[in-house]
């Protein structure tokens, strides 16, 4: 037997067919067993994708669990999520497992992705006659199609995603109203709003592969036409209400272009330039259906897929989908920010879960608003408000030094003014900051090698929890040095640089980039985009900065 054991896995196939033979085993050619093997190896590796699939499975859905023992296993900071071990009550918890949950899983859920959309056909118990009386009923201003391909999104969001759709239920519940009130302002159908489910699921911190960020998934020279604010403090595309705003005007601009909203919604997933491509290959005919084919592959499909987002929230009970609670407050307050204030601040004073505040002001990314540089908004549920301006004399001093050490702090003013984020010297001697843009392959040890400094101390320059970091994402580096002036502009590197003086100029009617830098001797329209940060698309009452030469 031991003889047998160690056989190569051929040898051992061949020994049991021949030993087995006077059991009316037929005799297999090498060919045969060969071919065998493989299959067999086929199964098993396909068996360990599965049970690595349940692997992921089990850790998404204890995503919170594997997050806090990470903060609370890293040793350096247990203050790091806001919260200290023995803070960790049953009332945080709930906080906790509430919106930020929901949308971390609404997130993660992979229902729904693993279908081929342009080959798959679904069948449904539900006939067509009420397929097409449903999608009549909605009394959409927006025309919704029936067809093979819309039918096939019918069905996949209302019965091949069930957890999902109830996820995102329940997250609609709080961010439609605020949409349909926003698209109604601009008199846009708010059918749109359920552009939101197709982009993100409904998650304000949503990221794609290529940096589309937030709800509506704007990219970042998009945003900054459209006047979102980016900086290392606040991503206005993670804030439901600016963000939802400036989706609105780019659809009534897209609108007015193409004069039919089936294309303004197209142009909002692949760009204005790739449905007028569309068009023209087509004839110049302007029906959705027409250019359809010449539209890119992953845009064909998104008219579609909002018409079958629309009919499965709106019939969800027939499917019995019912929506995840969402432990939100029913009403939030507003509060204009003026000085420079840290979530941990607000969550030591009076009380509230820091998970609420990420909640409720997903757009500081790292904890810290930043009131110094101008007049910020922050949002509290209403009943923690009352608490919030009886404490405004000691909220901003509350631990200020302390909490504040890890971000660059410039002075403390006298007062009640709060600490000032500065690019400039740091706690433990002068540095001159560099800018390094992170690459694919790129990890954080990696990166502290190349600059000579440690894994927390860039983790403490960027406000980093955790390890994760992101192709394409701008780490900040302090290089030290012994002496002399700091610089106080990323864009400037040396403290005997200059600042660059510029004039502005408003965009007309009929303006490009070429045009204005013809009024500018020695600009050129590459100097605009740089200067401003933008792309190559601008739109009439853009202010742009023009650098002096």
């Amino acid at each position: 037997m031991r003889i047998i054991k160690i056989l190569p896995t051929l040898a051992l196939t061949l020994a049991v067919c021949f030993l087995s033979e006077g059991q009316n085993y037929p005799y297999k050619t090498r060919k045969q067993l060969l071919k065998e093997n493989e299959e067999l190896k086929d199964k098993i590796s396909k068996l360990e994708n599965e049970i690595q699939w349940y692997k992921n499975d089990i850790n998404e859905k204890d995503s919170l669990r594997n997050e806090l023992l990470e903060i609370y296993e890293e040793g350096e900071n247990k203050l790091a999520a806001g919260l200290a071990p023995e803070d960790y009550n049953g009332e945080v918890t709930d906080s906790l497992l509430s919106l930020w949950y929901l949308h971390r899983q609404s997130d993660s859920n992979k229902e729904g992705s693993q279908y081929n959309m342009d080959s798959v056909h679904f069948t449904t118990n539900v006939p067509d006659k009420v397929l097409i009386e449903r999608l009549e009923k909605m009394n959409s201003f927006i025309t919704l199609p029936y067809n093979e391909t819309v039918k096939n999104y019918m069905i996949l969001y209302s019965e091949k995603m069930p957890r999902k759709m109830s996820q995102m239920l329940g997250l609609a519940k709080f961010y439609m109203p605020v949409f349909e009130e926003t698209f109604v302002k601009y008199g846009l159908p708010v059918e749109l709003k359920y552009l939101a489910i197709i982009e993100s699921a409904l998650n304000p911190n949503a990221v794609s592969r290529v940096g589309a960020t937030g709800m509506w998934q704007f990219m970042y020279n998009t945003a900054k036409s459209y006047g979102l604010e980016i900086n290392s403090y606040v991503d206005e595309r993670r804030d439901p209400y600016v963000s939802v705003d400036a989706a609105a005007r780019y659809l009534r601009d897209a609108y007015r272009i193409f004069g039919d909203w089936s294309l303004a919604i197209s142009s909002y997933n692949c760009g204005s330039g790739n449905v007028n491509k569309a068009i023209k290959k087509c004839g110049g005919n302007k029906d959705f259906w027409s250019v359809y084919q010449y539209l890119p592959r992953e845009t064909r499909g998104y008219v579609p897929a909002m018409v079958g987002a629309m009919y499965a929230i709106n019939y969800a009970k027939e499917y019995g989908i019912e929506p995840t609670p969402a432990m939100m407050p029913a009403h939030l307050d507003t509060f204009h920010i003026h000085k420079n204030l840290h979530f941990q601040q607000i969550t030591e004073v009076i009380g509230i879960p820091i998970g609420d505040l990420r909640n409720m002001n997903p757009q500081y990314y790292k904890d810290i608003v930043p009131g110094n540089q101008g007049e910020y908004i922050l949002r509290l549920p209403f009943n923690y408000c009352a608490d919030f301006v009886d404490c405004q004399d000691t909220l901003y001093k509350h631990r200020a030094k302390e909490i504040f050490s890890g971000v660059d702090v410039d002075k403390y003013g006298n007062g009640n003014e709060g600490p000032s984020v500065r690019t400039g010297s740091h706690s433990s001697g002068s540095y001159s900051w560099v800018y390094y843009k992170v690459k694919s392959g790129d990890s954080l040890g990696k990166i502290a090698s190349r600059y000579h400094t440690t894994v927390s101390q860039l983790k403490s320059w960027n406000g980093i929890k955790g390890t994760t970091i992101r192709a394409g994402q701008s780490l900040k580096v302090g290089k030290k040095h012994s002496g002399g002036t700091v610089s106080s502009s990323p864009r400037t590197t040396s403290s005997s640089s200059s600042p660059v003086s510029y004039t502005y100029y408003t965009v007309k009617s009929g303006d490009t980039l070429y045009s204005i830098s013809r009024k500018y001797p020695g600009v050129t329209a590459n100097d605009i985009m740089k200067f401003n940060g933008i792309g190559e698309k601008i739109n009439v009452g853009m202010k742009l900065k023009i650098p002096k030469k």
